[in-house]
């Protein structure tokens, strides 16, 4: 029933709506008009014309009357399918439809009284009043009754409504077709409107909206044009920042890394002979010797974001033992004693080989310098995904740091973020993670968790 809640059925429903209670009322009202002067005609009609026959044939009428005169008179009053009883004034009339509310009524007042009655589903008009004389209006002691059928005047009420209803209907289909054609107009410029928006949101800011007439909507759409036209030149402005601010950043990088080469030999030289020198001159060539290894890894992470950035970063895939060469990238670094592993063999996956050793030696490391013992590497698989998990019992992270984690020169004095490197490794790491088509994501533990998921088979 969700279409229901569209704009499309709520205007149809609205049109049917107006249009079926303006027909039904109009139908109803004239009903009730038609009724009203048909029923009334035809009952004034035959109560002037009973009235009329009592004052002309009851002159001839001999005082005091017997039964004789009384059953001719009654004949004579007597046309079509009309009853009429002529009684003494104490008589009652064998007919049922006659009341004792109609018979009261008319032995209280001189003028013609009446009323409607139904038997067996047909209408009937029943009247009565008593004779007077014409000399001095006198009552002459005779009382003249009269039944009437009213059937015809209920068929020709019954076709009146019949007629009612049947003009009612194609009013209504006329609001339906009245509300499509609404909906349609309405809503031709709304889709267009939303599909735009749509194509907007997917990043094609060249779009715009034709601009027909000068109503609401093609107020809306010139407004949707001038946004969109402010939004592009915003969106390419930023991206014209963005893509000098990664030119200069890789440009940079590369134009350091020949001094960089040349400042890191000359300080090897320094730091071999820093035994042979002054304490002084010692500890200085020491000191620039660890910040001259200390530049060159910032602009080695640079250049790797500026690739990750440009998105010129590719994986060299190889079929390899995930849990050998996590060994491997730790023993090579000389933790394989300060770290507590599981690392299940047979646990096969295609990597990129330099990049999952960046993403364990940073998780590790991290742990290993900002974290407490016993850190733990885990590794699980399952048929969809590959867990690689980093705990530590260290004072962890602060709940206001998870988030900004992996973001790029990201530090807090309080936080394990913070170390003397460039705040770029666990971005870094990340970029890699996802490279690979999987994620790297932190949780408090005690301590920190940092979790390493990659899928079994790549996307």
């Amino acid at each position: 029933m969700t279409w229901l809640r569209g704009l499309r059925a709520r205007l149809v429903i609205t049109f049917v709506l107006v249009g079926g209670v303006c027909a039904v009322a109009a139908a109803g009202l004239t009903y009730l008009q038609a009724r009203t002067d048909l029923v009334a005609g035809v009952q004034d009609r035959l109560l002037d014309d009973f009235r009329n026959r009592v004052l002309l044939l009851s002159r001839d009428v001999a005082l005091p009357a017997d039964d004789g005169e009384l059953a001719l008179l009654a004949e004579d009053l007597e046309v079509g399918d009309r009853k009429v009883y002529v009684v003494r004034d104490a008589a009652i009339p064998s007919d049922a439809r006659i009341t004792a509310g109609l018979r009261q009524a008319v032995a209280s007042r001189p003028e013609l009284a009446w009323q409607r009655v139904s038997r067996d589903g047909v209408p009937y008009l029943v009247g009565g009043s008593r004779v007077m004389l014409r000399a001095g209006g006198t009552p002459s002691g005779i009382t003249v009754y009269l039944v009437e059928s009213l059937a015809q005047a209920a068929a020709d009420e019954a076709a009146v409504l019949r007629a009612a209803q049947t003009a009612a209907a194609p009013v209504v289909l006329v609001a339906v077709l009245a509300g499509l054609l609404a909906a349609r107009g309405v809503l031709r410029p709304v889709a267009d409107l939303d599909r735009a928006a749509r194509r907007l949101g997917e990043g094609r800011l060249e779009t715009r909206l034709p601009v027909r007439g000068g109503d609401e909507l093609a107020r809306l759409a010139g407004q949707f044009n001038e946004t969109a036209a402010a939004l592009e030149r915003s969106v390419g402005e930023l991206r014209e920042m963005e893509a000098r601010s990664r030119r200069f950043v890789a440009d940079v990088s590369h134009e350091l890394r020949t001094p960089l080469a040349a400042a890191t030999a000359v300080t090897d030289v320094l730091e071999a002979g820093a035994d042979r020198l002054d304490a002084d001159a010692g500890t200085a060539a020491r000191m620039v010797s660890a910040e001259v290894a200390r530049l060159t890894r910032l602009v080695d992470d640079l250049m790797e974001i500026s690739r990750f950035d440009a998105g010129a970063a590719v994986l060299n895939l190889n079929e390899m033992d995930v849990g050998k060469a996590v060994a491997a990238c730790l023993r090579t670094r000389g933790w394989t004693g300060a770290v507590t592993t599981d690392l299940p063999e047979g646990i096969h996956l295609p990597l990129d080989p330099r990049r999952l050793d960046v993403i364990v030696a940073n998780l590790v490391g991290n742990a290993l310098r900002h974290g407490a013992p016993p850190v733990t590497l885990t590794l699980r698989a399952d048929d969809e995904m590959l867990t690689l998990t980093v705990a530590d019992q260290g004072p962890g992270l602060p709940a206001d740091v998870l988030p900004h984690v992996f973001e790029r020169f990201y530090k807090a004095d309080a936080a394990r973020a913070r170390s003397e490197g460039s705040g770029l490794g666990l971005a870094i790491a990340r970029e890699n993670a996802l490279l690979h088509g999987g994620d790297l994501t932190v949780a408090p533990g005690p301590g920190a968790v940092f979790t390493l998921t990659l899928p079994r088979t790549r996307p």
